[in-house]
Formats: C-alpha cells, sequence, structure tokens
C-alpha cells in the first residue's frame, strides 16, 4: 500500500546518518549563508549588473499562462564540469562515502529499487559539496525566481539530484510538487529544474502538461511514493483532465533551466539511451511561508510547530529585489 511504502521511506531516511557518520573534516555547509567558493558564481554589483538576469514580460505571462517557463540559460559549460565534479564525490556512498555524505535528508542510489530503471534520487547536497552550496545564491536563478514569485523574497526550501544512467535509466512518475509539500503553507513553491546533461526524449527529458496549473486550487492525491509507475497518475484525473494531458517535452541544453508552479503536473520517461540524464533541482518559497505539521519538515531538520515561520539554517533568505541597487 501507499502508506507502507511512506513508512519504509521514513525508515530508509531516519537510518541515513546512522548509515554515514560523520567524518573527520566534514563541513555542514548549511550552516554558511552565503557562497563559500569564490570565482563559481558572477557578482552583480549594478542595477544594471542584476538587469541581466532579468526575464521579459512575455516570459512571465508564459509561466502564468502555462505553468513553467523553459529553456533559460542559467549556467556555463565551466559551471557545470563544477557540479558534476561535486556530484561525483557524493553518488557512490556504499564504495566511497563523501565526508559528509550522513547530511543528506535523503539519498536513494536507486529509488525504484529495480536495476533495469535506476533512478538516483537525492535531497540536502547543498549541506555537503561547495558547489551545490553555493547555487541557491546564483543571480541568474533568483531574479528570475522571484519575479516568477510576484516578485516576493525568496527563501529556500530543499534541493533534488535526479540522474538517470544510460541504457537503464528510470522514470520519475507523473506528479504535482506541492503534492508532497502540503505540511508548508500558503502554497507559495516554486522549482527550478537544471539539466546538468543535454536533455532529449531518448534519455529522459522532462516532460509538462501545460495548463495543468490550474486544474485545481488545491493539489491531486500522491499515487507513487517512489516515482516508478508513468501510468498511476493518469488514473485519477477527470475526463477533462485526461483531455488536457497532452505531455510536451522539455529540449533543454546543458546549463539551461526549466521554472515551474508548484500545481504543474510533470514527469519524465526512462533513459534507454547511451547518454546520461542528470539534473539538479532548487526549491524556493516566497518569505514567509510557515510550518503547518507538527513532524520534522526533512531528516535531521527540528521541529517547526505549526503556524511557526520557516527560515534560520535550513531556509536562509537567499535574494529580496529590494536589496538590488537602484540607479
Amino acid at each position: 500500500s501507499l502508506r507502507h511504502r511512506q513508512l519504509v521511506r521514513m525508515a530508509s531516511k531516519q537510518k541515513l546518518l546512522d548509515k554515514y557518520p560523520l567524518q573527520p573534516g566534514a563541513k555542514d555547509l548549511s550552516l554558511v549563508h552565503h557562497p563559500v567558493t569564490s570565482d563559481f558564481l558572477p557578482t552583480p554589483k549594478t542595477s544594471s549588473d542584476w538587469a541581466k538576469f532579468k526575464l521579459s514580460d512575455e516570459q512571465i505571462q508564459f509561466y502564468h499562462d502555462n505553468g513553467y517557463l523553459t529553456k533559460i540559460p542559467v549556467l556555463t559549460e565551466a559551471q557545470v564540469d563544477k557540479l558534476k565534479e561535486d556530484l561525483a564525490t557524493i553518488s557512490n556512498p556504499d564504495t566511497n562515502p563523501h565526508p559528509a555524505q550522513g547530511l543528506f535528508y535523503e539519498f536513494w542510489s536507486n529509488e525504484s529499487g529495480d536495476p533495469s530503471n535506476v533512478l538516483l534520487h537525492a535531497l540536502g547536497h547543498w549541506r555537503v559539496t561547495p558547489h551545490f552550496h553555493d547555487i541557491l545564491w546564483h543571480p541568474a536563478v533568483l531574479v528570475a525566481a522571484s519575479q516568477l514569485m510576484d516578485n516576493k523574497p525568496v527563501r529556500f526550501w530543499h534541493d533534488q539530484l535526479f540522474c538517470k544512467p544510460p541504457h537503464y535509466g528510470g522514470c520519475v512518475s507523473w506528479h504535482q510538487d506541492y503534492s508532497y509539500w502540503t505540511r508548508t503553507v500558503p502554497m507559495a513553491h516554486l522549482t527550478v529544474h537544471i539539466a546538468l546533461d543535454d536533455q532529449m526524449v531518448e534519455n529522459g527529458c522532462l516532460h509538462y502538461i501545460p495548463g495543468s496549473h490550474k486544474w485545481t486550487s488545491k493539489p491531486l492525491p500522491i499515487v507513487d511514493q517512489h516515482f516508478g509507475d508513468m501510468d498511476a497518475f493518469p488514473k485519477i484525473l477527470t475526463p477533462e483532465q485526461r483531455d488536457q494531458f497532452r505531455p510536451a517535452p522539455m529540449l533543454l541544453k546543458k546549463g539551461e533551466a526549466a521554472f515551474h508552479h508548484p500545481l504543474t503536473v510533470h514527469g519524465s520517461f526512462a533513459n534507454k539511451s547511451e547518454f546520461p540524464r542528470r539534473a539538479c533541482v532548487l526549491n524556493f518559497f516566497a518569505d514567509g511561508t510557515a510550518s503547518d505539521t507538527n513532524d520534522q519538515l526533512l531528516d535531521g531538520v527540528p521541529v517547526y510547530p505549526p503556524g511557526a515561520k520557516l527560515e534560520g539554517q535550513f531556509f536562509p533568505l537567499l535574494y529580496d529585489p529590494k536589496d538590488t541597487p537602484v540607479e
């Protein structure tokens, strides 16, 4: 049952720090709320510097109409290479764990459990490696994120990795992100999916259902906790929603990003090609978002009681448009 899989998932999460105790020299980068590298990100200083990262009115309207905005260039090839170097240090924990591997909120070497459909899925790498930490402060991401959230200040929620190896890479079944996030209120969230490889239909690129963010004001139920069944989600749709269920592939180039609304239905098919398909994901919410649970929001994070504003060590304020210079 779904509830049984949820309990198994919780037990797996709780054992992570036990399985990978922190090693000498391990640093928890969630304690540092500014970039730790000196040459990874651009450093805009003037209003014209910041303006280079702004979306156009037409792009913002497309997002509100369709529930997503795609092919936004955010990383250079050199920046992607730095992230891939970091990724290599955390991808094989059973044979070569990172000294801070235990700081992940979740780490699944293969979330599907099926060796013919492998999906590495992780949360919390911003705490572990310097470049995955610093990308949170990337102005090319934050300026656009604020614009798409009605120019509100941007706080960090959590990150994710989705990695599909060649030939036997798994799928990520159809879902809405806020279905997993109802423990935070109000719904004022945004997701940024950044391609670390060229994404094609053949290697399991991201797909969106245009306009699906307008189907309901509340998220639809979770039908597949581990993302493995591409056929489960359409079964819960109304006939009208099924008529509108027309997947649009996002053919992202390496270093490009897709931004999407928390109710936009999305997923990706298996990778049976000869190419890897790796992506890092940044999830944000508007400043002022609060807890709506007495449980931990993420494994290893202290409990925020219902109504408590999400801030502090694990939910840093990343960008406030009022703080950018005006000429």
